[in-house]
């Protein structure tokens, strides 16, 4: 059901990093060829405004919204509806985010450089953003969560929420988004909510959309964050620079770093936890115990069997991008998930806190035997807006810092400018561009 990679003795010290990283399980994405595809796409929203959407919306989702933008009444009709129970297990989660988001407030920092010079660091939020909530195999009103908690409290004017019409949807939400990713918006307060999917939804975001009478029905947006398919990717890549993006998200991943101490049944439960999201969904166990990793694979065999989506998890957990990765021991247990750089990695080994210490390349970091990826998915608070691919090398999760722009505003007195110039003049000139030092002595020329 699930391959074995075999990195101990000379299979993993005759590597160096990079070519380590080619060797792991990792899902093949290929945006550059997605591009061709979502081109035109976007071509044609940039030139038919909404109702190219509208027919891009029923040619990709088989179902044509009545409205682009979800009208309020429908909206509030999703938040009556919901089941109290999830009523409440959402409230919950905005509540746990809110706590640990406000944590990442940012203030405004004034450094004196030299008496009378200052540079004050300013945190700018966004004017405007696009979240985009995925509605594929399965719904997400978790995301709304995890996107526009973070982007309220850094203070972002205007938000608006992006998400497929679902076609099975009945009543009033026919054409719509899935009732509970509108109550979720619903719940948070937030009301410009399109019925659009995929690329032409990031286009939109791009370019705005305006109807036949020319009456613009989403303003253009500076930001697009939120995870998406390959096609979303593709879009946000094509459009980078029109718009910012947070990342191009691939394929869901976990990489579990196991002990013997670990219980099979719980790393089994998880590695199929992962897979089920999509059969691209990558789960790599990474063990220095053989006698662990048979455990693991004979638990699969029973959990998987009575897993509802059975077929799913089967083509994921049996495709190139999973695996159980055996080494030789807990540093190189380490070596290899730095070098994976997984989007969530569990540790569940003997003193895990020390172990996870130690790792420097993780979306998030899930620590010990009762703190699951499926507990960052909903309620730890931790946002679960995080880097694939490897990019947790580079890139972190979705933050409050993702919606705020740092500005330096400089401050300089007469006589601070007078202490610098010289340096100022000699650097100047040993780039020769003399103007930049006479922009500075022509303030002390006489007379002025």
């Amino acid at each position: 059901m699930i391959n074995r990679l075999e990195l101990r003795g000379a299979a993993l010290s005759d590597l160096d990093t990079a070519a380590l990283r080619r060797t792991l399980p990792r899902a093949e994405l290929d945006v550059e060829a997605a591009l061709d595809i979502v081109r035109p796409i976007c071509d044609e929203v940039h030139a038919g405004g909404v109702q190219a959407v509208l027919d891009l919306d029923e040619k990709f989702d088989g179902v044509r919204p009545p409205a682009l933008r979800v009208p309020a009444d429908v909206i509030q009709a999703a938040v009556y509806q919901l089941d109290p129970a999830l009523r409440d297990a959402l409230g919950e989660s905005i509540r746990r985010a809110r706590i640990v988001h406000e944590a990442q407030r940012r203030t405004d920092v004034v450094t004196q450089v030299a008496p009378g010079g200052t540079v004050t660091e300013r945190h700018v939020p966004v004017e405007r953003v696009g979240l985009y909530v995925p509605g594929g195999q399965a719904v997400y009103p978790s995301s709304v969560v995890m996107n526009v908690v973070p982007a309220q409290i850094a203070g972002v004017g205007s938000l608006a929420v992006a998400s497929p019409p679902q076609r099975s949807n009945t009543g009033v939400f026919v054409g719509y988004p899935d009732p509970t990713i509108l109550a979720a918006c619903g719940l948070l307060g937030v009301d410009e909510v399109f019925a659009v999917g995929g690329a032409q939804a990031i286009a939109m975001f791009a370019y705005g959309a305006a109807d036949d009478s020319g009456t613009t029905v989403c303003e253009p947006v500076n930001l697009v964050t939120g995870p998406g398919n390959v096609y979303v990717a593709a879009a946000k890549r094509l459009l980078m620079g029109t718009i910012g993006i947070d990342a191009e998200a691939g394929p869901t991943e976990i990489a579990i770093l196991a002990d013997e101490t670990a219980d099979p049944e719980l790393v089994a439960a998880d590695l199929i936890s992962q897979a089920e999201h999509d059969e691209l969904a990558a789960s790599v166990l990474v063990t220095d115990s053989e006698a662990l990793a048979t455990k693991v694979e004979q638990a699969l065999e029973t959990r998987v069997a009575a897993t509802k989506h059975v077929e799913r998890v089967r083509v994921a957990l049996g495709g190139p991008q999973s695996g159980i990765v055996l080494v030789d021991g807990l540093d190189e247990g380490i070596r290899v998930v730095d070098a994976y750089a997984a989007e969530h990695l569990e540790i569940q080994t003997r003193d895990a806190s020390a172990v996870a210490a130690r790792i420097r390349n993780a979306g998030a970091i899930f620590v010990g035997d009762y703190a699951p990826v499926s507990l960052g998915d909903y309620a730890a608070g931790s946002n679960h807006v995080l880097p694939t691919g490897g990019c947790a090398c580079h890139s972190g999760g979705l933050s409050v810092q993702s919606f705020l722009r740092g500005i330096h505003v400089v401050d300089y007195s007469r006589d601070a400018l007078a202490e610098v110039a010289d340096t100022v003049v000699t650097l100047a000139t040993a780039e020769d561009l003399p103007a930049h030092g006479a922009a500075v002595t022509a303030r002390f020329d006489e007379p002025r």
